[in-house]
């Protein structure tokens, strides 16, 4: 399949029509809006003509193309709509970030598409959807606001992995910027109060991803993208600030920007609303809004990145490392995967085993911390042993020194004991809450973690195990950070919502699992 295409719109009536003819071709697509041919059909460019209106005037189809998108084709298919030809005057092609492999047309152009072909380099002919000449842009124009447009724009946001409600925002932005559009990307310290902070991309990298797309849809603006560690960031200090955009829910942010610029005696700036762009999921869980709150939400239980190759591990059992932090959900997890077919060792359970008297494990831990932890039958007491090493971390790693090595060696014993069976389990799921502190990763063909937000933790902890706040605190704070979790996992889920949707996370995952087991088993 070639990987990305160009679309010249003429007629939107059929532009569903038209996406899904393309959707097999490609999986990005750029669309240029033909509003040349909406007022000529000779001599066409593919540029505006410099008679042609100001861009702003084409922000509500914009807008409209983007929030329908979702209904003609799937979220595979990136779109991204081009605002440089749409300028009084365009003269050149857009430098675009993607090389294009085909063009497409839903009218019949020739001259318009061989120009294109030139400009862009694309050796193959263009497709033709329609025979016909057809334009109908002209009466899409928004006759219901001054076209105005400003030196500089300035807008701000978390731009995690850009969805459609993003290119709206960021589009009505740059068709309003005659020069300079200034973006704020927040922080690390702005993002911890959001759903699934830890699956945030870095700022760097939201950074890089939002320069393409600007740079793909204007390439005729300058950019000036930059961290923000406040809500305000440029516009506090910037005197050169035209026109703030925002969306409706932080209009009262934009009030209080030119507040702060009035104090500091800064020119107000005008303020540009953005309707909210709805979601098509009403579960009570996604928002109700399209956001990246949404798409981190739809990441869960999906394949978050690629294993590794462990060449030193058998090929069967397939080995999944589970894993999470206290109270994260991880025993029922592997329950529901049990329940969909895989063997799953409880490495707790085993850990039982090796504290029994007579184990290795019984005596050396017993000469460490003495008889007072003994029950009275002879048995390690949990609940006399536990406040003793959560509370000194050195004790913690003197008690993991002794347990760790006995602890997975037991484990690899029964794994062996599974591959001699006549029926070997296809898939092998290693509970382990201390899999990644232990290194024990490199025993797996890949890792599945449970995560929940710190402060649900302690209050499942406080309630689950009798505690006082306090103490499950320290003992959450013993734990691996869901940060450290998520940057050695191959697929997350989190129960932080109802029992339905994490099981529905563990079906989509364990589904996944199968199909890639399967395709690999079909090509030996």
């Amino acid at each position: 399949m070639a990987s990305t295409g160009l679309l010249v719109v003429s007629n939107i009536k059929q532009l569903g029509k038209s996406l899904r003819a393309i959707e097999k071709y490609v999986n990005s697509l750029y669309i240029h809006l033909n509003v040349a041919g909406s007022t000529s059909t000779s001599s066409l460019s593919p540029w505006a003509p410099a008679t042609a209106p100001p861009p702003p005037v084409w922000g509500r189809l914009i807008s409209q193309v983007y929030a329908n998108s979702s209904s003609y084709v799937g979220k595979q298919l990136d779109l991204r709509i081009l605002v440089s030809p749409l300028r009084p005057g365009a003269s050149e092609a857009p430098r675009l970030c993607k090389p294009v492999d085909l063009i497409f047309s839903d009218a019949h152009y020739p001259d318009l598409c061989d120009r294109l072909r030139a400009d862009l380099k694309i050796s193959k002919p263009t497709i033709f959807l329609e025979d016909e000449a057809s334009s109908d842009l002209s009466s899409q124009r928004d006759t219901t606001e001054t076209p105005k447009t400003y030196p500089s724009v300035v807008l701000g946001g978390t731009f995690d992995r850009i969805h459609v409600g993003h290119k709206i925002f960021l589009t009505q932005a740059v068709l309003r910027s005659r020069k300079r559009l200034v973006v704020g990307v927040t922080t690390a310290a702005m993002t911890k109060g959001k759903t699934l902070p830890d699956l945030i991309l870095p700022v760097e990298e939201r950074i890089n991803r939002l320069r393409e797309f600007l740079t793909d849809i204007d390439s005729t603006l300058q950019y000036e993208i930059v961290p923000i560690d406040d809500p305000f960031g440029p516009t506090q200090t910037d005197p050169d600030l035209d026109m703030i955009v925002v969306s409706a829910e932080t209009l009262r942010g934009g009030q209080k920007v030119n507040e702060i610029r009035l104090a500091r005696q800064l020119r107000n700036l005008e303020i540009f609303v953005i309707d909210i762009v709805e979601s098509n999921v009403h579960d009570g869980i996604h928002e109700a809004k399209v956001s990246s709150s949404n798409t981190r939400i739809d990441l869960l239980g999906t394949r978050w990145r690629r294993p590794e190759q462990r060449p030193q591990l058998p090929a069967q059992p397939y080995i999944i490392g589970l894993t999470g932090g206290i109270a994260s959900g991880k025993s029922k997890m592997a329950e529901r995967l049990c329940n969909l077919g895989a063997h799953v060792i409880d490495c707790d359970k085993v850990a039982h085993d090796v504290y029994e008297p007579g184990q290795v494990c019984h005596g050396r831990i017993v000469d460490y911390f003495g008889t007072d932890i003994l029950a009275p039958d002879g048995r390690i007491d949990r609940t006399k042993l536990g406040p003793l090493v959560f509370s000194d971390p050195n004790k913690l790693q003197a008690l993991n020194n002794i347990v760790w090595p006995e602890l997975i060696a037991e484990v690899n014993r029964r794994l062996d004991v599974l591959r001699s069976q006549a029926q070997v389990p296809r898939v092998v799921v290693l509970e382990a809450a201390i899999l990644l502190r232990a290194g024990w990763e490199t025993n797996c063909h890949e890792v599945w973690s449970m995560i929940v937000p710190p402060e649900e933790a302690v209050r499942r902890i406080i309630e689950r195990n009798n505690l006082k706040e306090e103490e499950a605190r320290k003992r959450l704070a013993s734990q691996v950070p869901n940060s450290e979790i998520v940057g050695k996992s191959h697929v997350i889920f989190s129960s932080q919502w109802d029992y339905d949707f994490t099981k529905l996370q563990a079906e989509r995952a364990w589904k996944m699992l199968t199909k890639e087991l399967d395709s690999h088993q079909s090509s030996l």
